[in-house]
Parts: C-alpha cells; structure tokens; sequence
C-alpha cells in the first residue's frame, strides 16, 4: 500500500534548523520571482520561451535540500528553478540559459530555456520529449553502484511523463538492481492540458510502486518541510544501498503549461482560484510569521535583495552575445576537434 504523509507542522520535527528553512523560503521566492520576470519579458516580445514553476517551489527545494550538492545526482523536473537555485545555480546562469546565449552553462545557447544542466553541479540535461532523462538517471545511478560510491540520483518528471515506457522500463530496472536513485512524480494534475483522469485509472501515481516492489509514498507537494522529510528518508534508504523509492509530490500548476499554451481553454476560473488559494509560497511565508521567522520588515528587505538580483541577472544575459549560428551543428555530427582532452565535448 502507498503510504499517506501527513502535513508536517514545524520544521524542527524534520531536523531543518532556522537558518534552513529561511533557505527554502529565500529560494522559493528567487524562484518565483525569476519565473515572472521571464513570463513579463515573453509577453513584451523579449524573450522567446517561458517555461513557469510557479507552484512547484516547493517540492524543488524541499528535496534539494536533502541532497548533497555537487555530490549527488540530480535529473530534474522542468519545473525545478527552485531546487536548482538552492543547489547552486545562479541567477545569472538561469537568465544566460533563457536567453540562450554562448554563456549557457546547460548547453551554450543550444537548448530551449528548461533544459537544465550544469556539470560541476551534477545536474543532467534534459531532452524535449519527456522521459528519455529517467533511465538516464538510473544509468548514472547504476554506474554509482558499480563504482561503488556513495553517491544518489534524484529523478524528476511530471505526471504525464508517468505514462510513458521510458518511467517503466527505469523503475523495473532500478528496482532490479537496487540503485541508488528516486524517483519524484510531481503532479499537478495536468500532462499540458489533459487533466489526471484522462491519462490513468489509478488515483495516485505512487500506487504503482506496488509493481516493482519498491515504497512508494504520496506527499504533499505544497508544503516543503513534508517533501524534506520523505525525500531526506529515500535518499537515506537509497545511500544505504537498498534501492529505489517512488515519490508523487500533489503539487499545483499556477500558470500555463508554457508561454505558448492557454490554459484558459481546459481550466475554468474556479479552479484557478482553488489552485491559488494553496499557493506553496503564501502558505510558507505564513507558516514562518507562526514561528517568528518573519515579519514584514524582513520580508521587504529580500524583497528588495531578490527584485535586485533578477534584474540584475537579466541586465546581464540581456547584453550578453547570443552563440555563433555554427555552434548549432555542434555534436550532431562527429568531430574530434570538440573533445577535450578528458574526453568531453567543448
């Protein structure tokens, strides 16, 4: 059976200290915050293509918190900025990946914006098609068993990227072989616009763990200190060399899929409305005033830090060249001239 968490009241019950938490907070909000500032400059004709988290803040950061970074591994969902932010990732880097310029730390101008990646953060590109990064994330979980290192892959996708033959051929052989990975569903309900009872029977996408003889366990994807704690558990299990976890993080979708859908042809405005009345963040931010961790003047002050560093970050990337249009033949076709002396593409 799938096991049902329930909401998590203080953050000390999970072992998160202040400091911690205002971490999570802080990054949700960068998060967000870089999420509308990319939405704004689509919607003037500046930037091309906005991929928006806004709801999924808080199961990024919950179980990036409960990694190592640049230890473990990390195949992520698209949703994740926030995760990815806590991690690591700048700003900067963020905006240079929107802007697809050569400064593109996740593949120097050549990706769409969301197609994460960062080497020295171990964090591992993603592909168009979703589902071709879960069994690319438990080959990199299998290599880590076969070296015998003390490393584990977190791998993120959405609820309908659950459906696919790639998630199933993954699961089967990561609990095949115990590999230290896990697996997070994060759903919000919706494969871009096909609603949950339209893409499977089962109410809950953990339920399947059942099948590949692994836990699986449902959490909710609103609240970031219940993520920590399931995610600090697997990843713990993972560690200790007893094999993959299945997570299904309920999480909202606050805007559209992508700046390129309208969502208001297969969601109606009340439902909306209930989505947002759960916002992760909001509902956060007041669980910090309950503990006395902020108050309005803190929260005008990262505010202001945060509204600085965004613009910032798209100041930058905005007059930064764009990659040379040669570099879009680059690894399509064999040339030696691209590897270094590692063995690594340029």
């Amino acid at each position: 059976m799938t096991d049902m968490l329930v909401r998590t009241t203080r953050h000390a019950e999970v072992g998160l200290t202040d400091e911690q938490v205002w971490r999570m907070y802080r990054f949700m909000r960068l998060a967000r915050l870089l999420d509308d500032r990319m939405w704004l400059l689509n919607r003037q004709g500046v930037g091309h293509f906005a991929v928006p988290g806004n709801g999924h803040e808080a199961v990024a950061v919950g179980y990036a918190m409960a990694l190592r970074p640049g230890h473990d591994w990390l195949a992520p969902h698209y949703r994740d900025l926030a995760g990815l932010l806590l991690i690591g990732m700048t700003p900067e880097e963020v905006m240079h990946n929107y802007f697809a310029t050569a400064a593109d730390v996740a593949g120097a101008g050549r990706q769409n914006y969301a197609h994460w990646g960062h080497r020295p953060l171990r964090i591992k590109t993603l592909s168009s098609p979703q589902g071709p990064h879960v069994p690319h994330g438990v080959g990199i979980a299998h290599a880590c068993k076969l070296r015998t290192l003390d490393e584990v892959v977190w791998i993120g996708y959405g609820d309908g990227t659950s459906s696919k033959g790639d998630v199933h051929e993954a699961l089967n052989f990561a609990a095949i072989h115990k590999l230290p990975c896990v697996f997070c569903c994060e759903n919000n309900g919706y494969a871009i616009s096909v609603d949950q009872k339209h893409q499977m029977a089962v109410e809950n996408v953990a339920d399947r763990a059942v099948g590949y003889g692994i836990p699986g366990v449902v959490v909710d994807g609103t609240d970031p200190l219940a993520v920590f704690a399931v995610a600090i558990e697997a990843i713990a299990r993972a560690r200790r060399g007893e094999g993959p976890s299945l997570i299904e993080a309920k999480c909202i979708r606050l805007l559209p899929h992508t700046s390129n859908d309208d969502d208001r042809h297969y969601r109606s405005k009340e439902e909306l409305a209930a989505d947002r009345a759960r916002d992760p963040i909001d509902r956060f931010r007041q669980y910090l005033i309950s503990v006395g961790l902020n108050d309005e003047e803190r929260e005008a002050g990262l505010q202001h830090e945060l509204d600085r560093l965004v613009e910032a970050a798209a100041a930058v990337a905005r007059q930064s060249p764009a990659a040379p249009g040669a570099d879009g033949r680059c690894h399509v076709y064999a040339d030696d001239s691209l590897v270094d002396e590692q063995g690594f593409y340029r």
